[in-house]
């Protein structure tokens, strides 16, 4: 952002003009030619000349001499209430932001009762009781004034809470002071620049307002200056014009600031896009947990349903992971896949939650787990890998930095021995030493992607969730991570593999889960569910990959598309996409049954598809 203002010609003039008057102000006593109250009874009320270059006042007070002076009162009671405005309303807002709840309301109630509330009102009441006390009614604006700025930082910050960024720092498992540290507060800097300096101006008018009413201080300020001058208009209009001056291009000056840091901070991260949600349409009750967890896996889910607000996304999942598994979940865009992996971590955004089910981790129902456990079990015990891996890392920060960010949230080591863990996961990772210092923006899809399965790793999980890892990548940095994953899964490393390509699945997995409409149609072994699919929609996706197409003729394709979330029919989810429809595909929910030793399926007819493949 500094480097972008540098070359604003504007933000530098009043950055300079800025810093010529508080300099000048801190300096007066060695530059200024007379002290603020030394009189020259013989030039009173006197225009510009060589003795006074700016002419005097009452009692023939030297009119420069008292704006130096008088600078230092006033930028110091603006710093005073500036920075209470700062202090207050940015930990304020931050907390409201990222943690909401009570956090968020209380900062709201506290914003609605102050803008009630009329603040010149409250200030000449304080003025009332501290006479010609300006610090104390800097003191009070600046704390009126911090539940504003908590609230449009509170506004922000619920933004870049989305960001994945920031979930692949929960996911590593940092505390939440410390997201809001490193990863959210600096990018509200020039947020909190901007409204800093609309303040700082608004105070410096507020100052020189108490001034002209005669309750500020009674030291040379500008405010004094001003009310002089006003009282004295008739007889010497000159001495309104360089106090005037001076407040006016003080305040102006502050102002374009503002202006130019808000530009700079829009051309460095650009407008975001406003989220929207769908309304409730229909809604459906939660399925029961009607099955045993297996104590011999790693990961057992049972009945998870997740709601976004009152939708329904995904209802009655079950899912096993053994320890040094592969499990594929695999499906269309929209199916689940996502929230069901999000909700094993924990990370629902955007009002999802989780309402019925268990996710027991080695023994611990996630669920139900308090943040501090969850936050030990992210990045500590499960690591997690994003589609989008350029995404999830904060551009603020190099790639050494980050990662040793990710080694120190699990493990007590100093900061020399977290940048030397952070060297030796890029090595992991096939990665030079040298890209440490790199930041996200200098780096290639496949390196990005690298140093997020490095980031993963940090804490030496048991567990990896990776979210379609290869989508963004060409082929040859595809069959790098491919390679990559397959050595860690050979490790002993357990992988859960969100895709819909059936060649990254056969490549890594050695069970499948199939999700259609929020919840799992199949399961089976990867070799089972490629030969003998029991389930129309596997075999359709089947069909559907490029690998056994035929030349010259078209792709074939599943006819029409993924039900919305909540919209689902009474029977059988697939059924309006489905050649083997029946009558009783219609009637009433399809149950997932077991056909044999960890073979599941949710279909009437499974039979006849299984001859239909055999033909």
């Amino acid at each position: 952002m500094i480097s972008r203002l540098r070359h604003k010609p504007i933000a530098v003039v009043a950055v300079g003009y800025l810093a010529l008057i508080v300099i000048a102000s801190l300096l007066a006593p060695l530059i200024a030619p007379y002290g603020a109250d030394e009189q020259d009874l013989q030039h009173v009320l006197a225009g510009p000349s060589a003795q006074h270059l700016l002419g005097t006042g009452v009692l023939g007070r030297d009119v420069l001499s008292r704006m130096l002076y008088g600078g230092k009162i006033t930028i110091l009671g603006s710093l005073i209430a500036g920075g209470l405005f700062v202090a207050v309303g940015v930990p304020l807002g931050l907390l409201a932001g990222y943690l909401g709840g009570w956090a968020e309301r209380l900062v709201l109630r506290l914003a609605d009762l102050i803008y009630s509330v009329p603040v010149i009102i409250i200030l000449l009441v304080v003025v009332a009781i501290f006479p010609n006390n300006e610090t104390a009614a800097m003191i009070a604006l600046g704390l009126l004034g911090a539940p504003g700025l908590a609230r449009i930082v509170r506004s922000t910050t619920k933004g870049l809470r989305e960001e994945l960024y920031v979930r692949a720092a929960q996911v590593s498992g940092l505390r939440a002071i410390t997201i809001m540290r490193r990863h959210i507060l600096p990018r509200l800097a020039g947020t909190i620049i901007v409204q800093l300096s609309l303040f700082s101006a608004g105070a410096v008018l507020l100052e020189t307002g108490l001034g002209f009413l005669g309750v500020g201080s009674r030291q040379a300020s500008w405010g004094g200056l001003v009310a002089e001058a006003s009282q004295n208009l008739g007889s010497q209009p000159w001495l309104l014009v360089p106090s005037g001056f001076l407040v006016i291009t003080f305040v102006l000056a502050l102002g374009l600031l503002g202006d130019s840091v808000r530009d700079a901070v829009a051309a460095q991260y650009g407008a975001e896009e406003a989220r929207t949600r769908r309304p409730n349409n229909n809604t459906t009750q939660p399925a029961t947990v009607d099955s045993p967890h297996r104590t011999d896996a790693l990961l057992s889910v049972r009945g998870l349903s997740v709601e976004f607000g009152n939708v329904p996304a995904i209802s009655a999942v079950d899912l096993d992971l053994m320890p040094g598994e592969a499990l594929g979940i695999l499906g269309e865009s929209g199916c689940g896949k996502t929230v069901t992996a999000l909700s094993i971590l924990g990370l629902l955004r955007g009002g999802g939650h989780i309402v019925n089910g268990s996710v027991r981790f080695d023994g611990i129902d996630l669920v139900g787990a308090d943040p501090t456990q969850l936050r030990a079990i992210r990045g500590g015990r499960i690591g997690w890998i994003s589609q989008e891996p350029i995404i999830g890392l904060d551009p603020s920060f190099t790639v050494g930095s980050q990662l040793a960010e990710a080694v120190r949230a699990h493990t007590a080591c100093s900061r020399r021995q977290a940048r030397r863990r952070a060297i030796e996961l890029l090595a992991l990772v096939a990665l030079p030493a040298n890209t440490a210092r790199s930041y996200p923006h200098q780096l290639s899809g496949g390196m990005a992607q690298r140093v997020g399965i490095a980031s993963a790793l940090a804490a030496d999980p048991v567990m990896l969730i990776a979210d379609e890892p290869t989508t963004a990548l060409d082929v040859t940095v595809q069959a790098e991570i491919l390679d990559l994953l397959r050595d860690l899964q050979r490790s002993g490393l357990a992988i859960i593999l969100v895709t819909h390509d059936w060649g990254v699945l056969s490549d890594i997995c050695q069970r499948a889960v199939v999700m259609y409409a929020g919840h799992v149609v199949e399961q089976a072994s990867v070799a089972d569910l490629v030969r003998c699919p029991r389930h129309p929609y596997t075999a359709g996706l089947i069909a559907c990959d490029p690998h056994n197409a035929t030349p010259g003729e078209p792709l074939p394709t599943i006819e029409g598309t993924v039900l919305e979330s909540g919209n689902w029919p009474v029977g059988c989810r697939f059924q309006d996409r489905c050649g083997l429809v029946r009558p009783d595909c219609r009637a009433a929910p399809v149950e997932l049954v077991e056909l044999e030793s960890d073979r599941l399926t949710r279909c009437l007819h499974h039979l006849e598809l299984n001859d239909l493949v055999r033909q």
